[in-house]
């Protein structure tokens, strides 16, 4: 694949993913032809900023994690009313790392 497309992927979608993770996938896009850069440009990422936002909103709720598909926990957030509190607090650090997980996972999986 070309490197400027690589490239122009990458500065317009670094936002939904770790630093650490940017490397491997300019790498792992380079060495695949046009058919998977499609198969990548249609994937829908979870935007890290608006998850946090809908943490700081609806956190106690579980729409947070609903909302980057764990169900799971969404429940028990949803049942624990927040984990008394406790558990949304927490989230609010931890869900942007968790959005950028997640982003990083459909991406692996659409490579390889």
């Amino acid at each position: 694949m070309e490197e400027s497309k690589v490239d122009m992927f990458i500065m317009s979608n670094s936002k939904y993913f770790e630093p650490a993770h940017i490397m491997p996938i300019k790498e792992a896009l380079k060495k695949r032809d046009d058919s998977y850069f499609t198969k990548v440009q249609i994937l829908g990422f979870k935007d890290p900023v608006i998850c946090l936002v809908i943490s700081l909103l609806a956190g106690p709720l579980g729409v947070d994690r609903f909302y980057v598909g764990d169900v799971g926990l969404g429940i028990a957030k949803l049942l624990t009313c927040g984990g008394l509190g406790i558990w949304t607090i927490v989230d609010y650090f931890l869900i942007m790392g968790r959005a950028r997980e997640v982003n990083y996972e459909k991406m692996r999986v659409a490579l390889y």
